[in-house]
C-alpha cells in the first residue's frame, strides 16, 4: 500500500491547483465537507471561495503564477507551509489595473489533511501590502 504524506497532498494542491488551475485535482483534493476559516468576510468558506479565489482572483491578474514553498512542517494530520505566490501583474487584481510588475504574496496556511483530501484551512497573507504597493506604484 502506498501512502501519500499530508504534505505531499498540500504540495501537490499547491503546484496543481494554484499554478495550473486544475479543476480535476482540486476536485480530488477538497472535502466535500471543507471550511476556510481564513475566508474573506462575506465570501463562503466552503471549497468554492476557494476555488473563485485562484480562478477568478489571482490566476487572471498574475502571468507566469508560481508557487514557491519555502518549508513545510507536519504534525499529525496539520501541515503548516511557508511559500510564495508570485507573477507577473498582466491583470486587474483587487481593483488594482495591471502594471508589468513581478508580485510577490507571502502565505503562512495551515491546512487539516485526512484521507488525502483538505478538510480545513488558516493562511495569512501579504496580498493587502501587495496591492499597496501596486497602487502607489501607478
Amino acid at each position: 500500500m502506498n501512502t501519500v504524506s499530508p504534505k505531499q497532498i498540500v504540495q501537490r494542491f499547491n503546484h496543481e491547483v494554484i499554478e495550473q488551475g486544475r479543476l480535476d485535482s482540486f476536485e480530488a483534493l477538497m472535502d466535500p465537507e471543507f471550511v476556510n476559516w481564513s475566508a474573506p468576510s462575506g465570501a463562503p468558506q466552503d471549497g468554492s471561495g476557494l476555488w473563485n479565489t485562484f480562478e477568478h482572483l489571482l490566476r487572471p491578474a498574475l502571468s507566469d503564477l508560481r508557487v514557491e514553498i519555502h518549508e513545510q512542517l507536519c504534525e499529525g494530520d496539520k501541515v503548516a507551509t511557508r511559500k510564495t505566490v508570485s507573477g507577473r501583474h498582466t491583470g486587474t487584481l483587487m481593483g488594482v489595473p495591471a502594471t508589468g510588475q513581478t508580485v510577490h504574496i507571502d502565505v503562512i496556511d495551515i491546512v487539516t489533511v485526512r484521507e488525502g483530501r483538505y478538510v480545513e484551512h488558516w493562511g495569512i497573507n501579504t496580498l493587502t501590502t501587495v496591492l499597496a504597493q501596486l497602487r502607489s506604484a501607478q
